[in-house]
């Protein structure tokens, strides 16, 4: 890998073999077991072929050591898996549903113990890492798509005595759209399932650090919970990879003509939309105006989940999880599709609330 090949290059060429007469492609490796005296033995503790050029391309951007797991929410699971019985971990008051349940169930059992702080309120978060032991970030944030001021907190964390690690999830941002590591950050973990797999047909976590016995440590946490990925998802995760270059940018265009479309459409409230990526959020009046567009689209599909070819809008305070998130707000992941397409559903069904 060449240190001046751009990030986009580096999608495309990196976790490739380099050997004369190898597929240019890593295959699809489904064994658990390998013939002894290799480097490999037995795939839950050694990771297969298929996870390594994974791991090696997801590194290869965000500048660090990366580690594939089953599934983001796994990549959460690894990192409090090495935290001592006690530690206080800070985590936004608008983040991710399932970042939030996996914490609150660990607080209920007495794991660690849990401090909630509003997404933009630095000098909170500054604050903070003086008595926690983790800051767990995102930026933008799920559903509400705040911007978190990472260097000001991971440089207030790097001044403390007792120096908490700051962990970043980088699902929407990705790694084309920020390198926390080179921010200050100590790992940054991605939902795989979203933009890097793009294809809304896999399940995959991994997490990258540049120290080098902190991946050993969550490798080791990987091997210790199973969570490890399949052959299949960690070969389709990296080949979205090869296409995430050119699907974000894409993607991210429609994404800033359709919020200012919606910020001047009557029916509209407020428009969340962090200036780059490919997610929107708008707001409409209550739950039931926002319910009401969500059933009368006919292109964009009213699903879960985000980062896919094709575009899907949520009503996040429908989910238990979210219900403290404003109740008309409607998250919209951006695909591929023709924006004036995407604009011609989503004007028709705003008009038709009014």
């Amino acid at each position: 890998m060449h240190d001046d090949w751009s990030l986009r290059t580096r999608a495309v060429a990196a976790g490739r073999p380099q050997r004369a007469g190898e597929p240019l492609n890593v295959p699809i490796v489904p064994a658990s077991t390998f013939a002894a005296g290799g480097e490999r033995a037995y795939s839950r503790e050694d990771g297969t072929p298929t996870w390594a050029a994974l791991e090696e391309a997801i590194g290869a951007l965000e500048g660090g050591h990366a580690t594939a797991f089953a599934s983001g929410l796994a990549t959460l699971s690894a990192v409090l898996d090495v935290l001592p019985v006690g530690a206080v971990v800070a985590v936004p008051t608008f983040s991710y549903a399932g970042t939030r349940a996996v914490l609150d169930h660990a607080e209920r059992a007495g794991r660690l113990r849990v401090e909630r702080i509003a997404p933009t309120n630095t000098a909170a978060w500054v604050a903070a890492t003086e008595r926690v032991d983790l800051v767990w970030l995102e930026s933008p944030t799920n559903p509400t798509l705040d911007l978190v001021d990472i260097p000001a907190i991971t440089a207030a964390a790097a001044a403390r005595p007792r120096r908490p690690r700051v962990v970043v999830d980088n699902t929407f941002a990705t790694p084309l759209g920020r390198r926390p590591l080179s921010l200050g950050a100590d790992v940054v973990v991605h939902s795989a399932t979203k933009l890097i797999g793009g294809h809304s047909d896999l399940l995959l976590g991994l997490t990258v650090t540049a120290d080098p016995a902190l991946a050993g440590e969550l490798r080791a946490a990987r091997t210790r919970g199973g969570a490890t990925p399949g052959a299949l998802e960690a070969w389709l995760a990296l080949r979205g990879l090869r296409t995430l270059p050119v699907r974000l940018a894409e993607a991210g265009r429609s994404a800033a003509l359709l919020a200012e479309r919606l910020a001047e459409h009557p029916a509209v409230r407020v428009v969340r939309y962090p200036g780059e990526g490919t997610m929107v959020a708008f707001e409409l009046a209550d739950a039931a105006a926002a319910d009401r567009v969500c059933a009368g689209l006919t292109l964009i599909r009213h699903a879960t989940s985000l980062g896919g070819v094709e575009s899907c809008v949520e009503r996040r305070a429908a989910l238990a999880g979210d219900a403290h998130v404003p109740a008309g707000l409607v998250r919209f992941s951006v695909g591929l599709e023709d924006p004036a397409d995407l604009w011609r559903d989503l004007a028709a069904a705003l008009d038709r609330v009014g």
